[in-house]
């Protein structure tokens, strides 16, 4: 697929993988990363992938929903993302899964699930993530 480049981001992991630290070329982002007890980790004080990929994916999806919600002249503001990444075990090795609780005040469910997938149609990460990982959606009005 043809596209044009309007940003890269470029980081660096050190390190032993997931017990490491990572920084992006910028240096706006800098962690450590701990492996968690669920994982047989020791849960120490630095992140994980899954909590990366949840922020990611969150911040995109909302902006997504914003476009979507935009071009309706639909106003979602106060709308959150809760974004949950569980990886686990499947038959051929280790695979993830994404929830995403998508709260949209002031409109009813109908228009909520249209917006959220709409969203779910134009995010990059969704685009990404189609086919390949589980991903399961659910709106809200508050």
């Amino acid at each position: 697929m043809a596209y044009d480049v309007m940003y890269t981001a470029n980081a660096t992991v050190t390190g032993e993988g997931r017990k490491g630290t990572g920084r992006t070329d910028d240096r706006r982002l800098e962690v450590d990363l701990s492996v968690p007890k669920g994982m047989g980790g020791d849960d120490g004080p630095g992140t994980n992938p899954e909590q990366l990929f949840a922020v990611g994916y969150g911040a995109c999806f909302h902006g997504a929903l914003k476009a979507v919600a935009r071009k309706e002249k639909v106003d979602v503001d106060g709308s959150t993302i809760d974004a949950q990444v569980s990886l686990g075990k499947a038959d051929d090795g280790m695979a993830l899964a994404v929830a995403l609780t998508v709260t949209i005040p002031g409109v009813d469910q109908a228009k909520a699930e249209e917006l959220v997938e709409g969203a779910h149609q134009m995010c990059p990460y969704s685009r990404a993530t189609r086919g390949n990982i589980e991903v399961t959606l659910t709106a809200k009005t508050a």
